[in-house]
């Protein structure tokens, strides 16, 4: 029997694409870059996606910003961890007593019974009533505004000081209070120069006059039923008649009501 021989072509001559050639040194980087990636997929995963301590007997630190002192030692007690005081600290917006800090930061393992060390805050930091007298009044005004004080109220006395002059602040300069404190302005109505006119039995209307033309204000009238004076006339006023007043003082009076 006739046996025939056949020939086959080199696999490069049949069109198929030739293996690169890998020399010993490429295979090693190859390797070593893959298990790099699988090292790193493996500790994101472990760490990020699903944290878990890395070691046996640690835990994450448990997240306590914001709580009080009490709660944040609880929840760290809870966690197996002890929370120690690290001291406090003005914040400005933290309300006093919260934590503000906590070290070890939140997320961090760390092994059972490790101290974290907690910052409390002293609330907004405290600042000084600025000295204000002597100044014009609405400038005071201004420069409590600009201190980070509100002024609550405006009050005016009598004393040897030009009119409108800042006296004194209540709380008084160089107190310290939160921001945004209320204080009270107190401003000078000049010297006690004036006499207050008498205004007894005169109407309402020429009590108001006399007052004005003095350089002094018709405050609150009110009105009181009686048989001693005739009905409308002033009865009774505060300052009294002779009294010595500053400029502007307001002067009350009380006005007869038809019994």
């Amino acid at each position: 029997m006739m046996r025939i021989r056949r020939h086959l072509a080199p696999l490069g001559d049949l069109g198929w694409p030739k293996l690169p050639k890998i020399d010993g040194r490429q295979a090693r980087s190859w390797a070593l870059a893959m298990v790099g990636a699988a090292i790193v997929g493996y500790l994101v995963a472990y760490l990020l996606v699903f944290p878990t301590p890395i070691l046996p007997g640690h835990h994450a630190v448990p997240r306590v910003l914001g709580l009080t002192r009490a709660e944040a030692r609880e929840q760290l007690k809870r966690s197996e961890m002890q929370g120690v005081d690290g001291g406090t600290e003005p914040h400005p917006t933290a309300a006093e007593g919260s934590v503000i800090w906590q070290d070890p930061p939140p997320g961090v393992n760390a092994p059972v019974n490790a101290k974290v060390t907690l910052f409390i805050s002293a609330g907004p930091p405290k600042i000084a009533v600025p000295d204000v007298a002597g100044y014009d009044g609405e400038l005071a005004r201004r420069m409590l505004a600009v201190a980070g004080l509100t002024v609550a109220q405006i009050e005016s006395v009598a004393a040897p000081a030009p009119r409108g002059v800042a006296m004194v602040t209540r709380p008084s300069a160089g107190a310290t209070v939160t921001p945004g404190t209320s204080v009270q302005l107190t401003v000078s109505r000049g010297a006690p120069t004036i006499t207050v006119p008498t205004l007894l039995e005169m109407s309402q209307a020429d009590a108001r006059t006399r007052l004005e033309l003095e350089g002094l204000v018709l405050g609150t009238v009110t009105r009181r039923r009686t048989n001693e004076a005739a009905p409308g006339t002033v009865v009774a006023q505060r300052p009294a008649a002779g009294t010595l007043a500053a400029p502007g003082t307001v002067v009350d009076i009380v006005v007869a009501r038809t019994p």
